[in-house]
């Protein structure tokens, strides 16, 4: 056979090229001498003294393949409770079985499937978060922000250009459809953002934009950006979108400022104008007023005093006629009245001169001035 080398010993033996007795591997056999001794492993000693290590392990002797199961349950078991979990408030649950979104949870203690079977990610939903548009700030809050002028230079209605900066804040609605609807959130938010203020831009006039639009535009471009997002069902809530900038290009600025400044003036000057409209005008209608109604006044005292005179030359005319001596006497008398009643009049007495020590002399002006301060005291 040839296994029988000539020297003796088996095919490990002491002869032949092996040299010693040694083995292909190099090494003696354990038996010694020239015998064919067998060195290869002992799986069943192997099996037996694991077997018997598990019945130390479980002194109630069932058995090697029991403690087998036993252990197996333990594990399953320590497995299975590592699937509770607590969603914190303010965040969301997903769960994910074999990678596939199957639900949401809110928070509190909840339990699924653990890895790497299931998995739950839990995303905040009530920060906000924030997208610069059209400038990059430098994160410290104290100024230094880099213009973005691709992003912040749109088109308006009239045909004119405007630099806009603007940021947009946004929250997670529904983290599912936040995490597996969208593949870029934050992109998807500024692109869509862009286009949503571009378009109300171009149906807005640089002046409106620049004043009174402002809050219009912000209103309009938030509505029109939410929409966008509904229809991709990404789960994300747009909170506000703030104008932070809104002028003219910078390399015209400076005219534009000084249209500004021209067109303020302007408004200065015509409201001033309205104002001394405003003013005179009232106070001239008002004195045409004044003087229209003293003229009818006039004319109607005009009137009366004509017609009460009228009246009167025809009483005396008809009484004339009646008594024409008496009549004489009495408007004698009273256009001597009419002479007399206003003039200075000093009356002497000629027949009574020199009687009894009385001086003929009766000064009627200083009796009536003496009447009437009497009267006033």
């Amino acid at each position: 056979m040839p296994w029988n080398s000539q020297g003796g010993g088996g095919p490990w033996g002491g002869g032949g090229n092996n040299g010693g007795g040694r083995n292909p591997w190099g090494q003696r056999p354990q038996g010694g001498g020239g015998g064919g001794g067998n060195t290869s492993p002992d799986f069943d000693e192997m099996i037996r003294k694991g077997q018997e290590r598990l019945k130390r392990l479980f002194p109630g002797g069932g058995g090697g393949y029991k403690g087998v199961v036993l252990i197996g349950i333990a594990i399953i078991g320590i497995w299975l409770l590592t699937g509770f979990y607590r969603v914190q408030p303010g965040e969301q649950g997903v769960t994910l079985l074999f990678g596939k979104w199957v639900g949401t949870t809110g928070p509190g203690l909840n339990y699924f499937l653990p890895a790497p079977i299931g998995e739950v990610i839990k995303p905040n939903v009530e920060r906000t978060n924030q997208i610069e548009i059209g400038y990059r700030g430098n994160g410290t809050g104290t100024g230094g922000a880099r213009d973005v002028p691709e992003e912040s230079l749109m088109l308006t209605g009239d045909q004119n250009i405007i630099d806009i900066d603007y940021v947009v804040q946004w929250r997670i609605s529904d983290a599912g459809a936040y995490l597996f609807n969208v593949r870029d959130p934050e992109n998807t938010i500024k692109l869509a953002a862009e286009s949503a203020i571009r378009e109300v831009i171009g149906k807005t006039n640089l002046e409106e934009a620049l004043t009174v639009g402002r809050v219009r535009v912000e209103e309009q471009t938030r509505t029109l950006l939410q929409s966008i997002m509904d229809g991709y069902a990404s789960g994300i809530f747009i909170a506000e979108v703030k104008m932070q900038k809104v002028d003219p290009p910078r390399d015209v600025i400076d005219a534009f400022n000084d249209v500004q400044r021209a067109r303020q003036d302007r408004d200065r000057s015509q409201n001033e104008a309205l104002a001394y409209r405003n003013d005179i005008i009232p106070r001239a209608k008002g004195e045409a007023e004044r003087l229209v109604l003293e003229a009818r006044a006039y004319k109607d005292q005009v009137v009366k005093n004509a017609q009460g005179e009228a009246e009167r030359f025809i009483s005396v005319y008809n009484s004339y006629l009646t008594a024409k001596d008496v009549t004489t006497r009495r408007l004698y008398l009273e256009t001597m009245q009419d002479v007399l009643k206003n003039s200075n009049k000093v009356i002497l007495d000629q027949n009574g001169e020199g009687a009894n020590g009385v001086v003929p002399y009766l000064p009627l002006p200083e009796i009536q001035k003496r009447a009437n301060a009497g009267g006033n005291n």
